[in-house]
């Protein structure tokens, strides 16, 4: 019997290599005025921004831009909704990398929002977002994060007294994301990496979760796959097949994360990230292997009650050495699911992902 579970909302999902060109289209779907946050690399350097900026001209869509530099921080998503806070902004669109990503996702919050974010994120302040929002549109140029699919805004302030804090409401996953995956093609080797292994922690926090279902299962143990499959040939050259898989690899482990929740590693993650300026999926890769040592240590001592996540960590080791999880679950587990949980965390994220 499937216990009762709810997915409480998804963007509209447009996905394809080269359908970049349909964002006109989705912008005039919520009217003529749109605000672009982008970084400020990147994008702003190369030809993709002067293509976007005249797609969406020729739509007769009047843009103002903001770009955002390296982690999104709280003073700037509060200066860019001052600015445009009242001026009609009829859509927030951003297109780049996870952080500007949820810049623009918190600008969207914020534009429909009075005082400072600050006053708004999770352990941080003590008022609550009412969910009201400008219509936003998520267009991610790496495969990480997963942003383009969740409900929070992930903002750091970067120092001894820092943090990395999420403003959360159901109502700000975007109303669409675009995925082109032609738009990592140009994403360095380093940053791809790190992307990447965010993207399978998210996977595997969320498969392995207490708020798992079949649902987020399903497209955990597929994306996980693709992980396994496409992450090296995506970091390694100019690879469109192995972009688009990790693409839809990181929409998934958003679905995931936004559905089912995530676990210790991305728990301590963001609290480093808040105090060092490390890129957030080094930071995951570097805490992936004790982590999970330590979850699988602990799920032990439950006795039958840490089979089941047990069950899940042997199935990933199996899905990732190349066999077929449920085979091995039926198998072998029952007979010796030390060995198999241990080969999950020795065989797998050593050499696949972490070295």
């Amino acid at each position: 019997m499937i216990a009762p579970f709810d997915v409480p909302r998804l963007p509209k999902l447009v996905f394809g290599a080269g359908l970049l060109a349909r964002l006109p289209e989705l912008v005039r779907g919520f009217g003529d005025k749109a605000l672009l946050v982008t970084g400020s690399r990147s994008l702003t350097s190369s030809r993709r921004l002067d293509a976007i900026l005249a797609g969406l001209k020729a739509a007769s869509i009047e843009v103002h831009h903001a770009s955002v530099s390296g982690e999104p921080a709280p003073a700037f998503v509060d200066a860019t909704a001052a600015q445009f806070r009242g001026q009609g902004v009829s859509v927030v669109v951003a297109v780049g990398g996870g952080s500007a990503v949820d810049a623009g996702k918190a600008v969207s919050a914020m534009l429909a929002e009075d005082g400072s974010v600050v006053e708004y994120l999770e352990g941080v302040g003590k008022r609550k977002p009412s969910g009201s929002k400008v219509p936003f549109i998520a267009v991610p140029t790496t495969a990480g994060t997963g942003s383009e699919a969740t409900k929070n805004a992930v903002l750091s302030r970067v120092g001894p007294d820092g943090f990395k804090r999420s403003l959360r409401h159901d109502r700000y996953v975007p109303d669409a994301a675009l995925i082109d995956p032609e738009l990592a093609l140009t994403c360095p080797p380093d940053v791809s990496g790190a992307c990447g292994v965010d993207a399978f922690t998210q996977l595997l926090e969320a498969y392995v979760c207490v708020r798992a279902n079949p649902f987020t299962d399903s497209l955990a143990l597929g994306a996980m796959a693709l992980v396994r499959d496409h992450l090296l040939p995506a970091c390694t050259g100019q690879d469109l097949k192995a972009r688009s898989a990790m693409a839809y690899a990181a929409y998934a482990s958003g679905v995931c994360l936004a559905n089912a929740g995530l676990g210790v590693i991305h728990g301590l993650a963001g609290t480093i990230g808040g105090w060092y300026p490390i890129p957030h999926g080094v930071i995951c890769a570097a805490l992936a292997t004790r982590a999970i040592a330590a979850n699988i240590k602990a799920l032990r001592a439950c006795g039958d009650q840490g089979r089941p996540a047990l069950t899940k960590y042997a199935g990933v080791g199996a899905l990732l050495a190349g066999s077929d999880p449920n085979d091995l679950e039926v198998s072998t587990l029952k007979e010796n699911p030390v060995k198999l949980d241990q080969e999950a965390l020795r065989g797998i994220l050593v050499s696949r992902i972490v070295e």
